[in-house]
């Protein structure tokens, strides 16, 4: 069972997937740090660097896109050849999309094999690429595939999505002629305006989740904001109408990750340490570099061998450790150090078992044999910053060696604290004291974030900023 819930809390959009009542993938956009990747620019290129066949684009954000010469897509030439890139001087335009955001000291990474994504298609005007999803079945990717070649126009390729599944040739039609639509007037826009310029803005974050998510194995889409669920409601009206009255309006006084308890998640997708259920538990480090990740059997002794316990609790991991992958959006390298394991058919059990959770995982992967160590190594592709980056900053105090919550993680936190101290408290105005950065965002958003908490509340709500040596998430209570 899946489900799928949607969360507008003060400025911020939450969005949970849920298998088996548990959250599997959590996504968060604010306004300043909405994903680019998908969107389209009509940019200038900088430089191009020979020695390393890419160039940097002004693409109008600041910071230059990196363009490789084998994401350079040319009439004459095969998508990705390598010789691709041999007309990019600075000063030329180029349209451009972003795959890849911009992370660390890394602008964000660009081609210029742009692809319009749909419901069920994504049509490549530039290429002459056919293809289904790699997720579909044998019979269902055969097929499409045979559709797909039929429906492909003379110019561009099309690939089927996996939402693809089941779709009738009309529905695959439909899809194929809004976005053809999409692309003319996508090229009558990059002929009127110069470069640096948006020529292609990616759906928001709801509406992009719902596209690329939502199935047929979903039972709801539960929504708490009015504008939000009207929105989603209309566009799967348009393209999968099956769907639209799954979607559900949540009215209870609380948003839905408060009622749900999602945000209990949102803070343990923050820890180093896991728990599995028999007992043991798991180490995940972050770094720049990699992400390591260590099984430990903890206080589970098991009743059999030693091997039988290993096994047990390696098995128990790899379910666990995909979950975290995907909760946590993590990317890049990956090392899983498990339990080492005498047996080769229990090391062949436990591969073979973490490669079928990962093929739940919508991002890319990557797998190498277990060694003998019972070290697994593997990617995982990089395309949006994970949680991590999201929900926390760099530590000022020990010059950025380790992490706290961001100030805007904080914020939800205290206003989820504040409507306890309300609800228990029968005194009709409260003083509160919060951290001096909380308390200053609070002030920003007063209209929204203040009132809005004493319309729920039906309390007057005086906020003062404490010392800066409290932790960022301090809520207290003051004496009139």
């Amino acid at each position: 069972m899946r489900n799928m819930v949607i969360s507008s809390v003060g400025t911020e959009t939450w969005v949970a997937i849920l298998e088996q009542g548990r959250a599997a993938e959590l996504y968060l956009e604010r306004p300043g740090q909405r994903s680019l990747v998908g969107n389209i620019y009509k940019g200038r290129v900088e430089t191009f660097l020979p020695g390393m066949e890419a160039a940097f684009v002004d693409i109008g954000l600041g910071r230059n896109g990196f363009l490789s010469s084998s994401e350079v897509v040319e009439p004459d030439l095969k998508p990705r050849s390598r010789r691709g890139g041999r007309h990019l001087k600075a000063g030329k335009t180029v349209l451009v999309q972003v795959t890849r955001d911009a992370m660390g000291g890394k602008g964000p990474r660009l081609t210029t094999d742009l692809g319009l994504a749909g419901r069920y298609l994504v049509y490549m005007p530039l290429s002459r690429t056919t293809g289904t999803s790699r997720r579909l079945a044998d019979g269902e990717r055969s097929r499409l595939r045979e559709l797909v070649r039929e429906l492909r126009p003379e110019k561009g390729g099309l690939i089927a999505r996996t939402a693809a599944e089941g779709a009738e040739r009309g529905a695959l039609e439909r899809d194929l002629r809004f976005l053809q639509r999409q692309w003319g007037a996508l090229v009558r826009k990059a002929a009127r305006l110069e470069a640096p310029a948006l020529m292609h803005q990616e759906m928001d974050l709801a509406l992009r989740c719902v596209r690329d998510a939502l199935s047929e194995d979903f039972t709801s889409v539960d929504v708490d904001d009015a504008t939000v669920f009207r929105r989603v409601r209309n566009y799967l009206r348009a393209v999968a109408p099956e769907l639209a009255e799954r979607v559900r309006l949540h009215k209870g006084p609380a948003p839905l990750f408060e009622t749900l308890r999602l945000d209990k998640e949102i803070s343990r997708a923050l820890e180093r340490r896991v728990s599995l259920p028999s007992g043991g538990y798991l180490i995940i480090e972050q770094t720049e570099a990699m992400t390591v990740i260590d099984v430990n059997s903890g206080r589970y002794v098991g009743a059999k061998a030693l091997e039988d316990t290993i096994l047990r609790t390696n098995l128990e991991a790899c379910r666990e450790v995909v979950r975290q992958l995907r909760l946590r959006d993590i990317g890049g390298i990956i090392v899983i150090d498990f339990i080492d394991m005498a047996s080769r058919t229990n090391r062949e059990a436990v591969l073979a078992l973490l490669q079928a959770e990962l093929e739940r995982d919508r991002t890319k992967t990557y797998v190498v044999e277990i060694s003998p160590l019972g070290l697994v190594e593997m990617t995982r592709q990089n395309v949006t910053l994970g949680l991590r980056e999201l929900l926390t900053v760099s530590c000022a105090c020990c010059e950025g060696e380790g992490r706290v919550l961001s100030p805007q993680l904080a914020l939800a936190l205290v206003r989820r604290r504040l409507r306890q101290l309300a609800a228990s408290s029968p005194l009709p105005i409260l003083r509160v004291e919060v951290h001096p950065q909380v308390a200053a965002l609070l002030d920003e958003q007063q209209s929204q974030e203040l009132s809005g908490l004493e319309a729920e509340t039906g309390r007057r709500l005086l906020v003062e900023p404490a010392s800066a040596a409290v932790p960022v998430d301090h809520v207290a209570l003051l004496p009139d």
